[in-house]
This record gives C-alpha cells, structure tokens and sequence, in this order.
C-alpha cells in the first residue's frame, strides 16, 4: 500500500517546528513528526497512521549532539541509534543504553533510528522507553509555551501515548553518568532477530564489595507503558547477588505483573519469561558491577 495523501514540511529551527505543530490543518487531522522514520513511515505505508501534515524536523540543527557535562549525559534527540551504539560517551557514561541499542531491529534501521524518535514514539515492547524509565532519564520537550523537562515516570502515559502536548517536540534526552562500580545489562527474547522483544529486560545495580546498593529494573513488553520494578530493586539492596537474592527480586516482580497474551505468548509464559530475564539481567550487570570496580 502507499501512504494516504498529507502535507509536509520542513521547518529548519526549533520555533518553526513547533508553530507548525501548534497550526492545525486546514481540512482536520492529525499532525506528525517525523524523525528517522523506522516507526511512522511503516504506519504511513499501511495505512494505520493516516495524518494531514507531516513536520520532518531533520534540517533542525542543533539536535544530533552527545555530550557529557556535570555528570549528566545529554543526547539530541536525532541522534541515530548507530552513532549512540558506537560512542564512547554513551559507552561510559551510560552501559544500559549501549548494552539496548544492538538489540533494536537491524543495522539498517539502527542506521536511520533516532534515539529520541524511538523514545516519542512510546512502544512498550522497545528497548529505549525501558532504559528511559529505569534510569529516571529526562525528557527536554519545546512547545508554544517555551522549554520544560519531563521525567521518564511521567512521560509514558499509555500505549503509544506520552505526555506531551500537540505543539511539543522532544529536543533531548538527559541521563546521569554512572558512578564507579555501577553495572548494566539488558535481556530479551524474540522469536526471531530484529523482532520486538516479547519481553525485555533492563538492569542496573552498583555494588560496594559484594553488597548491591542500588538497583535499577525496569520492563518492556509487560504492559502497555514499560514498567518499573521497584519491588524487586528493593530486595536487592543490602543483599549479595546470590541465587536466593534473584529468585526473591524476580518473584518481586512478577507478584503484581499482569501482562496480556496475544499471538507471540501468553500472559503466563510472559511472566514466566520476565522472572527468567530478571534473573538473568542482574546477575550479568552485578557482574560487570564487579569488572567496573
């Protein structure tokens, strides 16, 4: 199929963008911004997304930088998959999201993927909403109203949906650098590669010695928004990570999980496989915790 007929436009500053995401179209409908492009033109092509006006922000400089400064990693939000994979920065700063990103499709969607189109668009099964939640990351957004910052357990609001307004766009994304001794690890499976995870799993823990001081985990593909399990970070803290501390923060975690079945897994298998992953996730990042000392 192609696409339905729409408007496009190519604002070059972030002002621009953002008065043609506050105009609504002429005739009705919805307005979309387009990024890389591996989520809306798929949607475009069948038809499961039908907007009146396109906002192609790509020509808006200023948008594709990885910085670090004052401990807090900042990342454009049209920086590609692929050159977040491949930084140093992100390496250092932040190994959960250089751990995720390989995990996301194929190269050649890593390639046009941006870190912050990924993260507006708000699937629930994909990699970097889950890293955004665990890590307390915040969303930099522009709109009519000037510039405000969104923290991650705000900013997924539901399936597909975000809170940001219309007129919004998100500029950045903003992650605090890991401190020393801190490891990170993302699990998943898919029933083939490149396929969206019938669940994920992102992990973070930072050790004193052998003891877990704190503990990051959040979940894709459990819910309609990636879910944060603080239940299992608490029964890990003042623990070592042993069989008995994994099997108590799992069980933590899927206590409460309520994940829907579908064509890939039932809900059964799926609560069944984010207790595995858990597992699996912490004790990979508590051993990188160990390497990082």
């Amino acid at each position: 199929m192609k696409p339905a007929a729409f408007d496009y436009q190519s604002p070059t500053s972030i002002a621009e963008a953002v008065q043609m995401l506050a105009e609504p179209p002429e005739d009705g409908g919805d307005v979309k911004v387009l990024a890389g492009g591996q989520s809306l033109v798929p949607l475009l092509s069948l038809r499961l997304a039908t907007p009146a006006r396109i906002v192609d922000i790509n020509r808006i400089p200023g948008l594709t930088g990885i910085s670090e400064e004052g401990g807090v990693l900042t990342l454009g939000a049209l920086v590609r998959q692929r050159t977040a994979e491949h930084s140093d920065v992100v390496a250092r700063a932040c190994p959960l999201m250089a751990a995720a990103i390989p995990h996301i499709g194929h190269t050649a969607i890593r390639n046009r993927g941006t870190i912050g189109g990924s993260i507006a668009h708000a699937d629930s099964a994909a990699e970097l909403p889950t890293v955004a939640l665990c890590l307390d990351a915040e969303m930099v957004a522009h709109g009519s109203n000037g510039e405000r910052t969104i923290p991650a357990a705000e900013f997924f609001t539901g399936f597909f949906s975000t809170a940001l307004a219309e007129d919004e766009i998100l500029t950045a994304v903003r992650v605090r650098s890991v401190a020393p001794g801190t490891g990170a690890a993302y699990e998943e499976l898919a029933r083939r590669h490149g396929d969206f995870a019938m669940v994920g799993v992102a992990a973070q823990v930072r050790l004193d010695g052998d003891t877990v001081t704190e503990a990051r985990i959040a979940l894709s593909g459990v819910d309609a928004q990636p879910v944060r399990a603080s239940k299992a970070e608490a029964a890990l803290v003042g623990h070592t990570v042993d069989e008995q501390t994994l099997s108590a923060a799992a069980d933590a975690a899927t206590a409460d999980l309520h994940p829907a079945s579908d064509l890939h897994a039932s809900a059964a298998y799926r609560k069944h496989l984010a207790g595995v992953l858990i597992r699996r996730a912490v004790r990979n990042a508590a051993t990188r915790a160990k390497e990082s000392a």
